[in-house]
């Protein structure tokens, strides 16, 4: 090493000084056009997920005397949770600095402004994005209960279901002090906050409003596998947003994120489409596109951490994974998991996040990633933790709100409503008028 002259040395030593004083710490938390720019239509994309995307995904896969009532429960779910989070929901989750929730600092986005930022985008938009997330989730368990609950206790259960369940999740792994956040659970873009919340809540859902009449004697085939393809498709390109969006910048992480995406996504569609292939003698649109939403949910928690080769493997094991408990697992329990929101989001999910625990690894992960991480054993037992703290809590709450709603205005609907459909029988309108 050469050694420093007096001139260069003074220097260096104003330079330090100026790294360590506040005024530049807070000089480096101003806006980032770029940064802005990005999250603008990261945050456009995954909202885009919900409606149409995920709207159309379910509505294709219903009975056609159920289509409306799917697109509007994933319509007015959207409505809700956005109010919701301006109320309070934003402050739970991001407002303080507790363990298990985040108080109410900032409920109605009290003291929330053009100017105030978050990092180096404005705080509106980091509002705005996190809403994003929060109308995605409770929209997935629709699809575990589809054609049976009654629109009133759905607008009861996901109302509550995300003040006590989602918000507070959330703060655990990524909002500021949260307690798993500080065992260093490594969720990128919500494998736990999102779909292992959602799975599990969806599998509960099912279980206390019964079986669907006529369930499983009774043939209930998707009525219109066009729309489900097109949501499918819609759900891939919007989860750019989902992933690479969760880094927050325009930067390398964020071009990672996006790339392990899409291969995820395509491992996850063929390993789905091949077991089933495989297994049934034919492959199906309905297989590869279910296949695919399993790769994305996979790839989300590690998104920010896995290489190029990692998701390859996350996402053929989800495929495969998610298509035996979507098929043999679901007939062996026999649950009535309508559109296998359990089967592709909470296995899914909790093989993403166990996998993310493997493959963040220096060994594994993409250039200039997993430098922090000295052990996988360690990791995968702190993912493990996340996963077993959201299975239990999720689970035992949404069952308790569903209690709760039940005893308030019922869940489900009558046997005769059912039979005629809920869009004739809750809304009074026909899908289709041919």
């Amino acid at each position: 090493m050469r050694y420093l002259n007096s001139h260069s040395a003074s220097k260096l030593s104003f330079l330090l000084a100026a790294l360590c004083s506040p005024t530049l710490a807070m000089a480096q938390d101003t806006l980032n056009s770029g940064d802005t720019a990005w999250m603008l239509t990261a945050t456009a994309l995954v909202l885009f997920m919900t409606i149409p995307g995920l709207s159309l995904f379910y509505a294709g896969m219903v009975r056609s005397k159920n289509v409306l009532s799917v697109l509007m429960q994933c319509f007015s779910i959207t409505a809700l949770m956005t109010v919701l989070w301006a109320l309070y929901g934003y402050s739970i989750a991001f407002g303080g600095s507790g363990p298990y929730w985040g108080g109410l600092e900032k409920a109605f986005l009290r003291g929330i402004g053009v100017d105030s930022l978050s990092g180096t985008i404005p705080e509106t938009v980091f509002v705005t994005f996190q809403m994003t997330f929060a109308i995605i989730t409770p929209a997935l368990i629709v699809g575990a209960f589809a054609e049976r609950m009654k629109f009133s206790a759905l607008l009861w259960f996901m109302g509550l279901w995300l003040t006590v369940v989602y918000a507070p999740i959330a703060h655990w792994v990524w909002g500021e002090n949260g307690w798993l956040g500080n065992k260093g659970i490594l969720d990128f873009a919500g494998g736990t906050v999102v779909h292992i919340n959602a799975g599990i809540a969806g599998l509960v859902a099912a279980l206390v409003l019964g079986k669907r009449k006529g369930f499983p004697s009774t043939p209930m085939p998707p009525h219109n596998l066009t729309l489900t393809v097109i949501g499918a498709s819609m759900l891939w390109v919007g989860w750019f947003g989902f992933n690479a969006g969760s880094e927050l910048a325009a930067n390398g992480t964020a071009g990672m994120a996006m790339t392990v995406t899409q291969i995820a996504t395509a491992a996850a569609a063929l390993g789905w489409m091949f077991s089933e292939w495989t297994a049934h003698g034919k492959p199906s649109a309905l297989g590869i596109a279910s296949g695919a939403v399993a790769g994305l949910v996979a790839i989300t928690p590690a998104s920010g951490t896995a290489g190029p080769m990692g998701a390859l493997i996350i996402g053929a094991v989800a495929g495969i994974g998610c298509f035996l408990a979507s098929t043999s697992l679901k007939r062996a329990i026999g649950y009535d998991d309508s559109l296998d929101v359990f089967g592709v989001h909470a296995v899914g999910g909790i093989i993403g996040a166990i996998l993310t625990g493997v493959f963040c690894a220096p060994q594994f992960a993409g250039a200039g990633f997993g430098d922090g991480i000295t052990s996988i054993g360690s990791q995968v037992n702190v993912q493990l933790i996340g996963i077993g703290a959201t299975l239990v809590y999720s689970g035992v709450v949404s069952f308790v709100l569903l209690k709760l709603v039940d005893v308030i205005v019922g869940l489900r609907v009558t046997e005769e409503q059912e039979t005629e459909g809920l869009d004739l029988a809750l809304h009074d309108e026909r899908g289709y008028s041919l």
